[in-house]
């Protein structure tokens, strides 16, 4: 049988082809009691609303090169996939579909809606799992799970009852992040901070005993309405004298405090704040501490309540202006200035968040940060690749206050908490008891032995935060709460990839919850990567409206390119990486560089399967055992042998980037440009059989271990190759093949140094031959001198290769050149001269080429750029150009007189020669 291939390569068709090859064969499904050494990812779980973009790209890229490389070392690997719940993100989508047919959720009723959100998962849910599947990933997909699925479910509500009845959860008033629009609590994550142009407004509180008064300055003037308190600094001298004392709040004339607080900087404004507990973070803390009232005048739709008097009912934006026009008319407002400031927004709603208390469930953060950081202060676990995230890590452990785990939504997990109405009315209140319980059933019982048989029981409306199911998710998906083989074979898991930004978010909730429920921290490592910006070094983001979209490159140029690109741009482990654009054509140089990469290593498996003569690399066998390597074979041999150890070195210590690298600079430098050519005569019809076949030997095995190294980088071409070269049936296939491993003995860099001299001989003979316009057809005469014996030695032992190469006939090496030859006075009198290290080459033209027609003809082309020199420079001389031309075509002048010098100082060194 031949192997061929055909002579394009088509990504489209070979992509497909072996991702329906893979999932069909469920060639990555993980074995538990296949025992070895395990190596578990759980995929960061990207939300269920998403579509696949850059980000995910290039997280799931940098996954699957290390799953792929550790499961071809031999390690048993599980890759599991999955999507987040994304609560607020499918509820927003479900209430502009409502909206647009002129209904609300409450309309239909919470059954109602979640057939309906179950409906929308079902049709639209999956869309980013199957764009996923189009980047190649190597996961398990028989094992995919959704954090509302049945067991993730079931792990979610043993988590909270676990936490409740040790006291670790409790549900009471906080300030929580508000959103008006969505009414729900938002984590911090949901919180986009923008900068907007705003006003600051100066204020005057009179002292109530009428001796002055104290100003103050607030970017939210609505709030003084609930103010409880004025601060200042307990060491300012300006107000020692009236800490003690009270204002009298305009409006409401409410008799206030003036309190003394280390937090209030006396160098900030007038150095008096304002003091709102109920309405600021900073004013909360101050609040608990100097036992301030709690005063909201804030309802959950963003209006103001019965608190704030005469301005009940009023939109909080619509109330400011009313409230600075009171100030104003009671003579109390100062002034009004430009103050440029940050407004947190929901990211969600679009709106403005407004601090809120709230009653809410939270967990008390202390006992399970308190694990964590044990973990990593005594066994440096996990592990952090870059190691300057773990101070970040770190620091967000130390800071993490209790979390806000309820959001005031339908779609989600629902707190499993029943509360006993018939004690309060039928209404769910603040001080109505209630039961937390894993079913009705289960809270019905519990509340019959505490309230009676009559007792009537309503569940808490509220869902979880999203990140209290994925804070579960590297041991929930194995199986937790029960101990399955999965969880005990695969867990802790082992490396954990995902991007900074969610470090305090996501990585420290999982170590927290992952200490606390299995008493191990949830992976080894956590390797951190950057960011993919755009052509113009920015932050990808929806409102800049720069993102790159990965499928329609993956169109464009295959997924292998755009996989290979966004690893092989990595510099250093955790840096932000730029991706070449252009906006008007689609099209990425980068990505293309990268298609042509696949395009040469194609056409270089075609040109070595036709000279195998229809064999195997098994049936020829391996180039090391049998003897006969040439100088070039072992060269090859030992390059690939040091990629081979290189590549696993990289791998191991996630320098994916510079893995890529060396395989690029090996397979098109190395292998492709020089052993191809240096081969091409020994694999010719009338070539000696013994040199053919080791060849051939050499031909076939190092492109088979390039196969091996480049697949985790590039799977689907490589797989694709690797069936045609080994003629492997659908039994088995490239993934599940070991990854090489480095023969040591071969490794001869002396060697590889000498070939570094002949292929610097050579190139530099072409360069000469081009600038002598010698046609490629002639073969020339060629002179090489070097005073150094090894140096000899080194091009007498390669000159064969010289000689084929670079088309030279007759090869001359001498130590000296006498004072009559044509190097020895400057190479004047028809030759041309190099120098390649301390190596001069000479080529005499004589008889090879037309001296005074290549003269002639240099001098006109001199002549030519000499006109365009003067024209550009005339150009960039006249001012009126300057002023009227646009930057761009200015320095695209300046560009072009720059080139234009360039070629003319080149033009006149080469008529020196003649």
């Amino acid at each position: 049988m031949t192997a061929n291939l055909p002579p394009q390569y088509d990504p489209q068709a070979t992509e497909a082809k072996w991702q329906k090859y893979w999932e069909d064969n469920q060639t990555f499904k993980a074995d538990p009691e296949a025992g070895g050494k395990p190596y578990c990812v759980v995929i960061p779980p990207p939300n269920v609303t998403g579509s696949l973009h850059m980000g995910h790209a290039f997280e799931e890229t940098l996954i699957d090169v290390l799953v792929r490389y550790h499961r071809m070392t031999g390690r048993n690997t599980l890759w599991l996939p999955g999507t987040d719940h994304a609560s607020i993100a499918v509820q927003t989508i479900l209430e502009k579909q409502l909206k647009a047919e002129g209904k609300t959720r409450h309309d239909l009723g919470r059954e109602k809606f979640l057939e309906r959100a179950w409906e929308w998962k079902a049709e639209s849910g999956n869309t980013i799992t199957n764009q996923l599947r189009s980047l190649g990933v190597s996961v398990d997909w028989s094992r995919e799970r959704f954090t509302m699925d049945e067991g993730l479910s079931a792990a979610v509500l043993e988590a909270f009852v676990r936490l409740y009845d040790e006291g670790l959860i409790y549900r009471g008033n906080y300030l929580v992040n508000w959103c008006p629009a969505s009414q729900s609590a938002v984590s911090d994550l949901e919180v986009d901070q923008q900068e907007v142009e705003g006003h600051l407004w100066h204020f005057r509180y009179p002292l109530t005993d009428g001796s002055g008064y104290l100003e103050v300055a607030t970017t939210r003037p609505e709030t003084m309405l609930g103010d409880t308190g004025v601060a200042v600094n307990p060491q300012d001298d300006r107000y020692k004298h009236l800490i003690g004392k009270t204002v009298t709040l305009p409006i409401v004339n409410r008799e206030i405090p003036i309190i003394a607080d280390e937090f209030v900087d006396p160098t900030f404004g007038t150095g008096c704040v304002k003091v709102t507990p109920a309405h600021d973070p900073n004013d909360f803390e101050m609040g608990k501490r100097h036992n301030l009232p709690f005063i909201n005048i804030m309802n959950k739709d963003g209006s103001l309540n019965e608190n704030a008097g005469e301005f009940q009912g009023q939109d909080r934006f619509f109330a400011r202006k009313n409230v600075v026009k009171r100030l104003k008319t009671d003579g109390v407002l100062v002034k009004i200035e430009d103050y440029k400031h940050t407004v947190p927004y929901s990211e969600r709603g679009k709106v403005p968040v407004e601090p809120l208390i709230s009653t809410q469930w939270f967990v008390k953060i202390d006992p399970l940060s308190q694990r964590a950081l044990e973990a990593l202060d005594q066994s440096n676990s996990p592990v952090f690749v870059p190691d300057r995230w773990t101070k970040v890590y770190r620091d967000w452990l130390v800071k993490l206050k209790d979390w806000c785990i309820s959001r005031q939504l339908w779609w989600g997990h629902q707190i499993p908490a029943w509360y006993a109405v018939s004690e309060t009315q039928g209404e769910i209140t603040d001080t109505t008891p209630f039961i937390v319980a894993k079913t009705e059933a289960e809270a019905k019982e519990k509340a019959k032995a505490k309230f009676g048989n009559d007792v009537q029981l309503a569940r808490d409306p509220d869902v979880l935060d999203t990140w209290f199911s994925s804070g579960l998710w590297p041991f929930s998906t194995l199986g937790w709460p029960d101990e399955t083989k999965d969880l005990e074979f695969y867990y802790p898991t082992t490396t954990l990839v995902t991007g900074f930004d969610i470090i305090f978010f996501w990585v420290a909730r999982m170590t927290m919850m992952a200490g606390h429920f299995t008493g191990k921290m949830p992976f080894d490592t956590v390797y951190i990567h950057g960011l993919v910006l755009d052509e113009n070094g920015q932050k990808m983001s929806k409102s800049k409206n720069n993102g790159i979209d990965p499928l329609l490159l993956i169109g464009k140029y295959g997924t292998d390119a755009l996989r290979y690109t966004l690893v092989k741009e990595v510099v250093g482990a955790g840096q932000n990486i730029r991706m070449e654009y252009d906006r008007k054509t689609d099209e990425s140089k980068s990505v293309e560089a990268s298609r042509n990469f696949t395009n040469k290593l194609w056409n270089a498996a075609r040109f070595v399967m036709m000279n195998l003569e229809g064999q195997t690399p098994e049936q020829l066998g391996s180039p090391s055992g049998g003897g006969g390597l040439e100088l070039c074979d072992r060269w090859i041999l030992s390059r690939y042998y040091q990629v081979v150890q290189e590549s696993r070195n990289c791998l191991e210590n996630y320098g994916l980037g510079e893995a890529a690298k060396g395989l690029y600079e090996f397979i098109w430098g190395d292998f492709c440009d020089w052993y191809i050519e240096l081969v091409k005569s020994r694999l010719q019809q009338d070539a000696e059989p013994n040199s053919k076949k080791v060849a051939q030997q050499t031909f076939a095995f190092v492109l088979e271990g390039i196969l091996k190294l480049l697949h985790p980088f590039m799977p689907h071409i490589t797989e694709e190759i690797w069936h045609t070269l080994t003629q492997t049936g659908d039994d088995r296939c490239l993934a599940l093949q070991a990854y090489p491993e480095a023969d040591i003995s071969l490794i001869d860099p002396e060697l590889e140094q000498q070939f570094e001299l002949l292929f610097g001989t050579i190139r530099t003979i072409r360069n000469l031959r081009a600038d002598a316009d010698i046609k490629p057809s002639v073969k020339v005469t060629a002179i090489l001198q070097s005073e150094s014996e090894k140096e000899r030695q080194i091009i007498s032992d390669g000159s064969v290769y010289i000689q084929d190469l670079a088309k030279v006939e007759n090869l001359t090496v001498t130590a000296s050149l006498d004072a009559e030859s044509p190097l020895g006075n400057g190479g004047q009198g028809g030759s041309i001269a190099g120098v390649v290290g301390t190596v001069q080459v000479l080529i005499p033209l004589a008889g090879v080429v037309d001296l005074a027609a290549l003269r002639a003809k240099l001098e006109k082309k001199l002549s030519k750029v000499e006109a365009e020199i003067k024209h550009t420079a005339a150009r960039l001389t006249n001012q009126k150009f300057v002023d009227k031309a646009t930057p761009d075509v200015v320095q695209g002048a300046r560009d072009a007189l720059a080139e234009a010098e360039k070629q003319a100082e080149i033009l006149r060194d080469r008529l020196k020669l003649f």
